[in-house]
């Protein structure tokens, strides 16, 4: 092999005897595909094969290597175990590298293959300096119309001849991919037996061949309209993994020359795409959560200084539906320490939602019913108070991932959220979360959940999303650590003398509600120093935090990733 693999075989042997979580999606056995009509079987076919395309693309928004070592390994695989093992490793990862969950330093499959923080939508030896100097110049130089397109979310950036940087549309970058998986969209609109899932196949591979946004916003708007479709298809367009763009909030001289320029930076959108069959039994769930969603928008901390699109309108702009998974590829399968388990599309950001469109959510069943009981035994009994255990509950983890993703639709538009720069994403995760177990006893109220069920979600959102299996790098892990801190100092929470986390159910409700407000103060102020200071204030790791990480790895962590798809 051309490069050199950094990782020995008896660790990859260590990672995937102990270490590794196996989320299998369905197959063609699988009741619900045996019962579609033979037309959305095709179509669902052909929406694998889109979705597999897409992973290539993926690959190479994520490293400049990616594909060529992938195809090493695959070269090597059958008649090297070490390359067999590795090439699983990366498979993983989807991609060379990727952190795991529990290191503070990234996991590198290759010898001097390291993650970048502009992945390879910038160029490799561009630094945050030197970007942003070449972007003043231009402002200065009248290359505004250039500018705007660097800091576009659908754009790669390359050198050009004169020193400066251009910006490549993704319909330009990725013509090859893209036209091969306009081709799969349309023969599956052709094999589908639901008009409205065949309306948007047609546009959504419209958008794919033009460089141009409205295209995006007419596909993501029909996207958003499909509740009854046997059938699940998304293009995911999430901005997370781009560490570069966001700095430019951080430069005083910049801020000003966008304002006075009319620039509106958004960090770039790492491609996603997903298959599957709606489950009508699981969706039905959903939309009684759904019904409450615009008076929760009205009990927002100060709903009336800030737009709120979930109540445009007399009707909610919003879908939801659970889907068994046939696919999961690009964004979706780079499993680095974690996995996607719902998602709450298109974000702020995308025109489509900035001109009135409506949002969809779409939650995985395979995901999350990967679970561990006995591992659930273990932690239990080692870190929570006993009188706890009768209220810890897989399904009230979903219901609060319900109010998560629902909670990502209510509060500051990106007007506000972008402005945090580097901190939006913390800030934005760390909100849906404290909406979510905010506007629980809303529901409550509404008869949708019973007080049981209640402390059922405070329980298990405390002990298994705050506490820490490692000084957290990732966004929602992030939110976890300053969730627990804050509890923690406001008294919701505490340790008891056997050193075992406990709850005052009373004090909870009234310290999230005060969580809620500071969020959403740090949202409104556009200040990417506060929020610097706000996380700073509640994601210390001392000695407590590193007793219970401890303990939680003593149990084995599963913090490596595996999607087993047949399809």
């Amino acid at each position: 092999m051309k490069h050199q693999i950094a990782i020995s075989e008896q660790k990859l042997d260590e990672i995937f005897a102990h270490h590794l979580r196996e989320v299998v999606l369905i197959d063609k056995s699988f009741p619900a595909y045996q019962s579609l009509a033979e037309g959305d079987k095709k179509a669902l076919q052909c929406l694998v094969r889109a979705a597999k395309i897409m992973n290539d693309v993926s690959q190479e928004q994520d490293h400049p290597l990616n594909i060529e070592l992938r195809q090493e390994l695959e070269k090597a695989a059958s008649q090297s175990s070490h390359a067999f093992k590795a090439l699983r490793l990366f498979n993983s990862f989807n991609g060379a590298s990727g952190h795991n969950g529990i290191d503070q330093d990234p996991i590198e499959i290759f010898k001097d293959v390291k993650l970048l923080p502009g992945k390879n939508f910038y160029p490799q030896d561009l630094s945050i300096p030197k970007f942003h100097s070449i972007l003043k110049q231009m402002i200065k130089a009248g290359k505004v119309s250039e500018v705007k397109q660097i800091l576009s979310a659908r754009t790669m950036v390359r050198w050009d001849k004169e020193g400066y940087l251009k910006a490549i549309d993704y319909t330009e970058y990725f013509a090859p991919q893209f036209s091969k998986i306009a081709n799969e969209l349309e023969l599956a609109a052709h094999y589908s037996t639901n008009s409205l899932f065949k309306e948007f196949l047609g546009w959504q591979a419209q958008a794919l061949l033009q460089n141009n946004e409205d295209m995006d916003m007419l596909a993501d708007r029909h996207w958003a309209l499909m509740q009854d479709t046997p059938l699940e298809f998304t293009i995911s367009r999430e901005n997370y993994e781009d560490e570069i763009t966001g700095t430019v909030f951080e430069d005083d001289e910049l801020k000003e020359l966008f304002a006075q320029n009319g620039i509106e930076p958004c960090a770039k959108d790492m491609l996603g795409a997903r298959v599957g069959i709606v489950n009508t039994e699981g969706t039905k769930l959903l939309l009684a959560f759904r019904e409450q969603m615009k008076q929760l928008a009205s009990l927002m901390p100060q709903a009336d200084k800030y737009h709120q699109s979930i109540t445009d309108g007399k009707d909610l702009k919003q879908t939801m539906v659970d889907v068994d998974l046939a696919a999961l590829c690009g964004d979706f399968a780079q499993c680095r320490g974690s996995i996607t388990t719902a998602e709450n599309l298109p974000n702020d950001d995308k025109l489509s939602v900035k001109t009135g469109g409506g949002r969809r959510n779409v939650y995985h069943r395979q995901v999350r019913q990967s679970y561990d009981h006995e591992k659930d035994k273990k932690l239990l009994q080692a870190l929570v108070a006993p009188h706890l255990h009768q209220y810890y509950s897989h399904e009230a983890d979903h219901i609060f991932v319900i109010g998560h993703e629902n909670g990502h639709s209510l509060g500051p538009d990106s007007y506000y959220k972008d402005a945090l720069g580097v901190y939006r994403h913390i800030i934005e995760e760390n909100k849906a979360d404290v909406v979510s177990i905010a506007m629980m006893p809303e529901y409550t109220k509404s008869g949708i959940i019973d007080e049981v069920m209640l402390k059922k979600i405070y329980t298990t959102w405390v002990i298994m999303r705050s506490l820490s299996k490692a000084k957290p790098i990732e966004s929602h892990r992030v939110g976890d650590l300053i969730h627990f801190n804050y509890l923690l100092k406001h008294g919701a929470i505490n340790v008891n003398s056997e050193r075992k986390i406990d709850i005052d159910f009373a004090k909870l409700p009234k310290v999230v509600n005060k969580l809620l407000e500071e969020t959403i103060d740090i949202q409104l102020s556009r200040s990417p120093q506060k929020a610097k200071e706000w996380i700073d204030t509640y994601t210390k790791w001392e000695d407590l935090h590193i007793y219970i990480a401890n303990t939680l790895q003593s149990l084995g962590v599963k913090n490596y990733i595996e999607i087993k798809a047949s399809f």
